[in-house]
């Protein structure tokens, strides 16, 4: 070894390159290359690299490669007039381009090694992002543009960070990481990015800043990161836009609080963290795991305990798991117990003002991030932003236009601000069933609510609460046709506006707000589908209390009030309630409150086991409802009730009539939910008949129906029969799993069987049949797994559904695919090569060649053309 080798490995190690590149670069052993490495200066043999004739010529043969690199020996030779032996000049030349090229390797090296030190490096951990790393990779594999979009603080800048790290290796040139949010001056971009980058390319005065940055592109295979470009989006779609047209192996990854729009922009919006594990709901989420981290940081030897934990996720709910929040939150906890930080986050932008002082400004508290994107908007979308936080998780465009239109927001601009404010990551869009909705993370709906006047947030309350009562009365109009299902979801989705606007009427207490508010939640089917029976009873408890409420609402919250006791089993409470409301009614004139009162009065005392007065009740409300316009629902229901009682009392074919009244009426109006409880009572009359299979067929069908509705009274009493059914079928397992989902359901909302004894005594008899044909070990234990069943997984066991995380099926005996192998081993499956799975994955080659050979291995085959047929075996 010589001095020129000695320093060439060297300086190769400088750069980065491996001892087994170097060898393999070089051609050379790889102890040589230790061997040279443990010297601290160039061995003693200072020899030339060769004793040739031609060594002489080594400095004009390098200027003459200068000038023209594709010089031929031929053409040195003449220029040099050597008149020795052409192949010694050739051996010559070929060293001197060696050495040229390594040389250039050298430099190309170390300059990306230098060039990748702009990359932000943080002394946290990254928590909670893997997966839109693995989304990222894949994406910038597909597109040569990726947008990381989202509001100040959710994580953006970290994100790109980590991209910039892992997927440097895959880029020939590098990765540069480009920080925009100091550059004020739009027209300095492209200069500010060809200053960044660092290339040594000559000026040229005749180009434009973009002309040149282009040229010192056109030929580079690099990764460019543009951190925050929110504030400079036009000039940022320019330039990039210009860029992606004139290379072919540049690809930019930007981070922004609004979407470029442009054709080749592929957008991830980043969501913020979970408070619960994807995988296993049981567990904690990366918001949490992110608090413990950052709180470890601020307080040595800080864990999240049983004790802390409600308290830990309260504050991480609170602060919407955005990440910046959740940090500042942590750096409170020198002087705020958990609990305290907890109690204290309703003013969390000006609780959160001290963070990460080395931190750029707009991230120093909570106010200055929401502030930097308040200060993006236009004039008429600030106006918007503030309006919209009078929703409550959600909206869609009518409401929005209904609720927050008026000057200077004229109702026609509403749906260009939306979009405006949805591509600034003010607002998130999400789809569901084919219908759009928008949401605020609380932390900006917080601060837009801090911009509207007190006058202005009044006058939007009383919209707010009358939108709510006008979607509770369509509901209404719609309950009894096939528009009953869409008016159902609507209710639930929009259950947080219409709690707000309840919790606004209960605190403004006027005359008018009470009337609205108490009128809508007089609605005796809300229970069904806005809220549970516990929730429903204390909004219509809370209105009869206050003395503002007019009386007609007083009558009509007083029956509803009866038939939600009468559910949970409060009987004698239901009884005097369901009196009054009578009793009020009738001093009103009002016969269809008092219909409604005389029905559930009927329910309530059949379940006390008064038969005959039951019937006496059912039976005038009948009279009554036959009328009185417009009151199908309730009319329905009280055949239902009369069906009940007659199949209580053995006349099984009078219940039948009931029970088919109803079903013929609801079915040909396109209704599911009493069709439901119809087909429910046809199997109730079954199972008194003794025909047990089709008992159990109408439950299911019934069950089938209540999917689309959240009446967890009505699966309740659905889950019970189907057990009954089971268990006088000789199905023991069956009944006593579903036995004890329906004791656990009963017990969530109220007393076993609406606290009924003859109902109660009913079920012993089948639960005596299920405990007898299983024993008692086998059917505590078959009782216990229904018990602890969530809802889905009852259904779908009832229904005997085949669930994906059913504990049937047997796990592979191979080791399991990571996340990256299962990647490639779908492009492996579509026919790609190592090469082109490099590119579409952003990996190197050697990496792919890595994996592949990994989940060949795993995936127990030997050939690739074998691995289509193994994944789905899987």
């Amino acid at each position: 070894m010589n001095s020129n080798e000695w320093q060439q490995i060297v300086d190769l190690r400088r750069a980065g390159v491996t001892i087994s590149g170097i060898a393999t670069r070089l051609q050379i052993s790889r102890n040589t290359v230790r061997r040279a490495l443990s010297f601290d200066e160039p061995p003693g043999d200072h020899r030339p690299r060769t004793g040739s004739s031609a060594d002489a010529l080594v400095p004009a043969i390098t200027a003459l490669l200068d000038e023209n690199p594709e010089i031929t020996v031929a053409q040195l030779h003449r220029s040099l007039q050597w008149n020795g032996s052409r192949n010694t000049l050739a051996q010559v030349v070929r060293r001197v381009r060696g050495d040229r090229a390594t040389r250039q390797r050298t430099r190309d090296q170390a300059t990306r090694t230098t060039l990748t030190s702009d990359i932000p490096r943080f002394s946290t951990s990254f928590v909670g992002r893997n997966d839109d790393l693995r989304q990222l990779r894949l994406s910038l594999g597909d597109n040569r543009l990726v947008t990381i979009a989202g509001p100040g603080g959710i994580g953006k800048t970290r994100l790109a960070a980590e991209a910039a790290m892992d997927f440097r290796r895959a880029f020939a040139d590098g990765v540069r990481f480009i920080e925009l949010a100091s550059l004020r001056n739009d027209t300095l971009l492209p200069q500010a990015i060809l200053d960044a980058l660092g290339f040594d390319d000559p000026d040229m005065p005749e180009r434009s800043a973009q002309e040149s940055l282009v040229e010192s592109l056109r030929h580079k295979h690099l990764l460019i990161v543009l951190d925050n470009c929110e504030h400079l989006i036009d000039a940022c779609a320019q330039s990039i836009a210009a860029i992606l047209r004139n290379t072919t192996h540049v690809k930019i990854l930007i981070t922004s609080r609004e979407i470029l729009a442009i054709p080749d922009e592929r957008v991830h919006v980043l969501d913020p963290l979970s408070m619960t594990d994807e995988h296993d709901p049981e567990r904690a989420g990366a918001a949490m795991e992110l608090f413990e981290n950052r709180a470890g940081a601020a307080i040595a030897g800080f864990s999240i305990t049983d004790a802390s934990r409600d308290a830990v996720r309260h504050v991480c709910t609170q602060l919407d798991g955005m990440p910046l929040a959740i940090e500042l939150a942590c750096a409170r906890l020198n002087a705020l117990s958990v609990s305290d930080l907890a109690a204290r986050l309703d003013d969390r932008l000006s609780l959160l003002t001290v963070g990460n002082r080395g931190g750029p400004d707009r991230h120093r508290s909570l106010h200055a991030t929401v502030e930097w994107s308040y200060d993006l908007c236009t004039a008429q979308e600030q106006v918007l932003w503030a309006r919209l936080s009078v929703f409550a998780e959600g909206f869609d465009l009518a409401m929005a236009e209904r609720v927050c239109a008026g000057g200077p927001v004229d109702t026609d601009a509403v749906l260009d601000l939306l979009a405006g404010l949805v591509s600034r990551s003010v607002l998130r869009r999400d789809v569901e069933n084919e219908r759009v909705r928008f949401r605020m993370l609380e932390t900006i709906r917080h601060f837009g609510a801090g911009k509207l006047s007190a006058d202005e947030a009044l006058r939007l309350r009383g919209v707010h609460l009358r939108w709510c009562a006008d979607l509770v009365t369509s509901a209404r109009k719609a309950w009894t046709g096939h528009g009953q299902e869409l008016a159902g979801g609507r209710l639930r989705e929009n259950r947080a506006n219409l709690r707000l606007a309840l919790q606004t009427a209960l605190i403004d207490r006027a005359e008018e707000t009470t009337s609205v508010a108490s009128g809508f939640v007089a609605t005796w089917f809300l229970w069904s589908s806005a809220f549970s029976v516990r929730e429903h009873r204390m909004w219509v408890t809370s209105f009869l209390n206050l003395d503002t409420v007019p009386e007609t609402r007083a009558a009509q919250l007083s029956a509803t009030l009866g038939v939600l006791q009468t559910m949970q089993g409060d009987r004698g409470e239901a009884g005097r309630t369901l009196d009054d409301a009578a009793r009020r009614a009738r001093a009103l004139g009002d016969e269809a409150t008092l219909a409604f009162a005389l029905q559930t009065q009927g329910l309530n005392t059949y379940l006390g086991g008064d038969f005959e007065a039951g019937e006496r009740h059912l039976a005038e409300a009948l009279r009554l409802y036959e009328r009185i316009p417009d009151s199908t629902d309730l009319m329905w229901t009280a055949h239902i009730e009369m069906g009940m009682l007659r199949s209580s009392n053995g006349e099984t074919a009078r219940a039948a009539e009931h029970f088919d009244f109803v079903r013929a009426q609801a079915s040909a109006a396109g209704e599911k939910w009493m069709l439901s409880y119809a087909v429910y009572g046809l199997g109730l009359v079954a199972l008194v008949s003794g025909r047990y299979q089709q008992a159990t067929e109408y439950a299911t069908a019934s069950l089938g129906l209540k999917r689309a509705f959240d009446d967890t009274v009505g699966a309740t009493l659905v889950i019970d029969l189907l057990a009954w059914a089971e268990a006088a079928s000789g199905a023991g397992e069956r009944a006593a799993v579903l036995l004890g989902a329906a004791s656990s359901m009963w017990d969530s909302f109220g007393m076993q069987l609406y606290g009924s004894r003859h109902w109660v005594q009913r079920r012993a008899v089948y639960e005596s049949r299920a405990r007898t044909s299983l024993g008692d070990a086998a059917y505590e234990r078959a009782r216990h797994r229904g018990a602890t069943m969530s809802m889905s997984q009852l259904i779908a066991y009832a229904l005997n559904e085949k669930r994906p995380d059913d504990t049937g099926a047997t796990p592979h005996s191979n080791p399991e695919l990571s996340p990256r192998e299962r990647d490639i081993a779908q492009y492996v499956a579509e026919g790609l090569t190592n090469r082109e799975i490099a590119t579409h994955m952003v990996l190197s080659v050697r990496t792919v060649d890595g994996h592949v050979s990994n989940l060949l291995r795993k995936l127990g085959v030997t050939r690739r053309r074998q691995v289509t047929a193994a994944l789905i075996e899987r």
